[in-house]
């Protein structure tokens, strides 16, 4: 799914706004996630560098469609912090958190 510059704004400002930094987009990852040979999650991941975070250099980012029947779309934004290493263990530690809560 190619995204457009409004989308990677939408998601820098996300990320500036949650972490309270400077982020700047620098890369678009493809990440299939699966569990006991069923996909949990596919898309893209949006990579940004930071500036101005205290721990994180990096922020893993992306959006999808949430709630009942998917009605709203929801932005996640993950910081670079271990375990955190790379977009696929953001993914998967985004997963495990909203595993938790429900």
């Amino acid at each position: 799914m190619a995204y457009n510059r409004v989308y990677l704004e939408r998601l820098q400002l996300t990320v500036e706004h949650l972490h309270k930094c400077k982020a700047v987009h620098s890369a678009t990852v493809p990440v299939h996630e699966v569990f006991r040979g069923q996909t949990v999650w596919q898309g893209d991941v949006e990579v940004f560098d930071l500036t101005g975070h205290p721990k994180a250099k990096r922020a893993y980012a992306w959006s999808h469609l949430d709630g009942k029947n998917d009605q709203r779309e929801r932005f996640v934004a993950v910081l670079e912090i271990p375990p955190v290493k790379s977009a696929e263990t953001a993914v998967r530690v985004q997963i495990v958190k909203d595993s938790k809560k429900k």
